[in-house]
């Protein structure tokens, strides 16, 4: 047998030893795009944490951390930076990286999120800051601005005496990254995590001029997101270390008093996860979550559809079967759903687009 035949059988076996094993991304996809990877920047370890948000004017932001040392977190790590990429026409094509936070050596900032105003077109991005040279587990929480859509942003401004207790100094905090939201009344709202007490709604009534903060812990709780249901009320969907489904909390009273329940038709293996509202004449007004669907392991990234205000949820379909961790979710200006997410162990972080014909199965 030649050497092109043994080559090209070798080809095919690894097609579908990839294929058997569900490796690859799932048929409904339209497009993707790998984002941010090493391939890029040679200086750069790796890319994580990723934030995705639909600008005033329709343009997308994709933001994460440069991983510059090592793959570690924060409070490990002496050189992280936020970096972004820009798309006007629906995620087909994307701007060139761009650092928007850079700190001198030895500090840090990392796990971006993103609200965008509708009724000003402000955008703010909030990032967790530490200085590992003069104050090493001392963690403060910034936000910058942009009016533009991404274009220029703020200098960064210091929030953590506003949304936090002046006795958490020494407390490992965080904001969730991913996306927090706005509600109908324009109020902005996020999640910060505290590890020692638990997750807390921090938000401003005056479009980020000022910050507020609930002194209402809501329990069991890690990374979260929060959204306006149709009610008024607000719903928390949390990741929680060891139980293998997310947990969902509610409240009526704009985060005075909280309702928590198991939520098990979310199967979740401790993962940053995201939640959005899709509306439409042909669908109507639906909820969609993508995480890792699996009790274990990130893997299996898969987006759900929920008709019924989170009470119950659709099994969806999978994007990725393959390792798959963090993500997060636009709608896109033509009705489409842009997914953003970490894919092989953080070597990848990959733009998919997909219909929502594909998605509920019409």
């Amino acid at each position: 047998m030649n050497k092109i035949l043994i080559g090209w059988l070798i080809l095919i076996s690894i097609s579908m030893n990839a294929k058997s094993q569900g490796i690859g991304l799932a048929e409904g996809v339209i497009s993707s795009q790998d984002l941010f990877n090493t391939s890029m920047n040679s200086s750069v370890f790796c890319y994580r944490i990723p934030s995705l948000l639909k600008a005033p004017n329709g343009d997308l932001i994709a933001a994460i951390d440069e991983r510059n040392l090592s793959c570690d977190d924060l409070r490990t790590h002496k050189n992280i930076n936020i970096v972004i990429r820009k798309s006007s026409d629906n995620g087909n094509s994307w701007s060139a990286i761009r650092t928007i936070i850079d700190f001198p050596a030895g500090i840090s900032a990392s796990d971006p999120s993103m609200i965008s105003d509708a009724q000003t077109g402000t955008i703010f991005l909030f990032y967790n800051y530490m200085d590992l040279n003069k104050e090493k587990d001392i963690y403060y929480i910034h936000v910058v601005k942009s009016s533009d859509n991404g274009e220029t942003w703020s200098k960064p401004e210091d929030i953590t005496a506003q949304i936090s207790k002046s006795e958490w100094k020494k407390d490992f905090k965080f904001v969730t990254s991913g996306k927090g939201t706005q509600t109908a009344s324009g109020k902005l709202l996020h999640t910060l995590v505290n590890l020692n007490s638990g997750l807390y709604i921090f938000g401003s009534d005056d479009h980020g001029k000022t910050w507020f903060f609930k002194d209402t812990p809501i329990m069991p709780a890690d990374e979260s997101k929060i959204i306006e249901l149709n009610d008024g009320s607000w719903m928390v969907n949390s990741r929680v270390n060891k139980l293998g489904m997310r947990v969902v909390h509610i409240s009526k009273d704009e985060g005075k008093s909280w309702v928590s329940r198991n939520e098990p038709s979310l199967i979740d293996p401790a993962c940053n996860g995201a939640i959005i509202r899709y509306r439409s004449k042909k669908y109507g007004n639906l909820l969609l979550f993508s995480n890792p669907d699996s009790k274990d392991a990130r893997k299996n990234l898969t987006v759900k559809v929920s008709d019924d205000e989170g009470k119950t949820w659709k099994t969806g379909k999978t994007i990725y079967a393959g390792a798959s961790a963090y993500s997060d979710m636009v709608v896109l200006e033509n009705g489409e759903i842009g997914l953003l997410f970490e894919k092989e162990e953080y070597k990848e972080n990959v733009f998919v687009r997909f219909s929502m014909d594909w998605l509920i199965g019409k």
